[in-house]
């Protein structure tokens, strides 16, 4: 009989991605990623898919690679780091089970809360060499932008926009139970 007691894993952030890509230009594909995030993942035992899950983002960890393009991600114009210096998501739902299913939940970004669903992989499970417990998922999602309240954009002389509107989010997590 396998265990079925609740063990909260806490997101090691030094073994955690959180990434998003983004249109520029229409023509090509831009990266950036969060390096401060924090939360919990709630198993049941053996399980591979999680009771709940629950993270914070600290916006200001924003880095695309570009210290001036940084400095205007974090200004009013788009997240308004300073009025909501985190972004949160907490589930409210989880659909399917065993190595692939959807997790739903609420994604407070900009001060706006919206649904959002994550198609995620359950990607193992494994003992470091300190005997504490890991797991490992991988979740995908696209959101847009203007849901959020993230309007800024500048028309292009030929037509279009300098930035899409969908943004796609790719997670890759590592957490950990102490043993």
């Amino acid at each position: 009989m396998a265990n079925t007691s609740l063990q909260a894993y806490a997101i090691d952030a030094s073994h955690t991605t959180v990434e998003f890509i983004v249109r520029h230009l229409m023509i090509a594909k831009v990266r950036g990623r969060f390096t401060g995030v924090t939360g919990t993942i709630d198993l049941a035992g053996d399980a591979t898919t999680p009771v709940s899950i629950s993270a914070t983002i600290d916006t200001a960890s924003i880095d695309t690679r570009e210290e001036q393009r940084d400095g205007h991600l974090k200004s009013p114009d788009f997240f308004d780091a300073e009025n909501h210096p985190k972004l949160t998501f907490k589930s409210t739902r989880i659909e399917g089970s065993g190595d692939s299913f959807k997790i739903i939940g609420d994604l407070t970004l900009h001060g706006v809360t919206k649904e959002i669903t994550l198609d995620t992989t359950f990607e193992g499970r494994a003992v470091d060499k300190f005997g504490n417990s890991r797991v490992g998922y991988e979740a995908h999602a696209k959101i847009s932008r203007k849901d959020f309240g993230l309007t800024w954009n500048q028309a292009l002389e030929a037509g279009g926009v300098a930035i899409g509107d969908e943004v796609k989010i790719e997670l890759n997590v590592e957490a950990i139970a102490p043993k």
